[in-house]
């Protein structure tokens, strides 16, 4: 019970990151390119992520190419819930350039909820690692939750509304840490990191394919690129000195 309080608290912390996000796009207004902005250094710190904690554990495993093959049929897992997505974007009526509150609110959960397993998971391992997880999701899980209420409010949707679907982000993230540590505490490691190989693919393909074509749609700056290099310095520096 302990570790699996211990599971709730860390998943918790990116939750309030998102919702904290969510909070302050309700008091300030922010142009396209602060949010193309946010938005690659949040790509920066979740490429970290994957890139020295996620598969560098998961290579480890005594069967290497079973977390690679995982790996990809994580983007390939993301491409079936894009498609997903999209769907529920023309049952609610939404163009190809738009999207309604439904679909925006399962895109962002979606997102959250593979976070979770991803922390879930990882504190199986290594309750170090959960740690580390948890801490780099904090800065990434802020521009989403800005940027998903920030989209509602352009929407119309009522600001009670807005709150509660705010408020509602912390169930998928909670859920699915739930979920990766009863169901992996005990599988057997090589499968365990596989999940967590999978979660690595799923969150490259989200970087690329929605975190930085979001933030290419409005007007940027030339500080995207140094922004999304120094997100992934960030992870780095809480990689290296949180870790030690």
């Amino acid at each position: 019970m302990e570790g699996f309080v211990l599971v709730l608290v860390l998943a918790a912390m990116p939750a309030a990151g998102n919702f904290l996000g969510g909070l302050a796009a309700e008091a300030v207004s922010i142009s396209d390119k602060a949010l193309s902005l946010a938005l690659h250094l949040a790509a920066g710190i979740v490429t970290a992520v994957v890139g020295l904690e996620l598969m560098p554990e998961a290579l480890a495993a005594s069967v290497p190419w079973v977390p690679i093959t995982a790996f990809v049929g994580g983007g390939a897992l993301f491409m079936g819930l894009e498609k997903l997505i999209h769907s529920i974007q023309h049952r609610l009526g939404a163009g190809e350039n738009s999207s309604g509150p439904l679909a925006i609110f399962t895109g962002v959960s979606l997102d959250l909820f593979s976070d979770g397993v991803m922390i879930g998971t990882a504190t199986v391992l290594n309750p170090s690692l959960g740690l580390l997880l948890a801490l780099g999701q904090v800065p990434a899980d802020v521009p989403e939750g800005f940027a998903a209420i920030a989209t509602l409010r352009r929407a119309g949707i009522a600001r009670r509304t807005r709150v509660l679907m705010a408020l509602g982000f912390a169930a998928p993230i909670l859920v699915g840490a739930s979920l990766g540590y009863f169901a992996l505490r005990q599988a057997p490691e090589l499968f365990t990191l596989s999940v967590l190989a999978m979660t690595g693919g799923a969150l490259t393909s989200v970087v690329v394919e929605e975190m930085l074509t979001e933030a290419h749609e409005g007007e940027t700056s030339v500080w995207g690129p140094i922004l999304l290099t120094g997100g992934f310095a960030v992870f780095a520096l809480i990689s290296v000195y949180v870790g030690a």
